[in-house]
């Protein structure tokens, strides 16, 4: 009965040394869960403020699209009054040169009719 006690305190012994291995095991294996679950914590964190970022920079994208396709319209609202004022422009200085011929053929006209004057006076003067 002594020699059955003594391997069965053996036993129970090397039970007890197996069971401790395995509970300082699953002590180490818990700790490295806790710090994987830190981890993805910490990723589905990043991960968010990513995501947020993004919708952030698409918002400012849109905002900014919008205001681009503004620009553009307000640029072809100038671009036209640009035109208009361009074609009024064209017309005034064609209308100018215009102007300009007829008064250099006045000041012609006045020239010719001034010498005719002065030969008759001239003439009006000899007799």
């Amino acid at each position: 009965l002594q020699k059955e006690l003594l391997k069965y305190k053996q036993e129970a012994r090397n039970l007890q040394g197996i069971k401790d291995a395995l509970q300082q095991r699953l002590i180490q294996q818990d700790a490295a869960v806790l710090q994987l679950k830190q981890e993805l914590l910490r990723a589905n964190m990043g991960k968010e403020e990513l995501h947020n970022q993004n919708v952030d920079l698409q918002r400012k994208v849109e905002e900014r699209s919008r205001l681009l396709a503004e620009y553009k319209k307000e640029l072809c609202q100038k671009d036209r009054h640009l035109q208009q004022h361009q074609t009024k422009l064209d017309e005034m200085l064609r209308q100018l040169s215009e102007a300009s011929y007829q008064q250099v053929d006045l000041e012609r006209e006045l020239e010719h009719k001034e010498a005719l004057l002065a030969h008759c006076m001239k003439r009006e003067a000899e007799e």
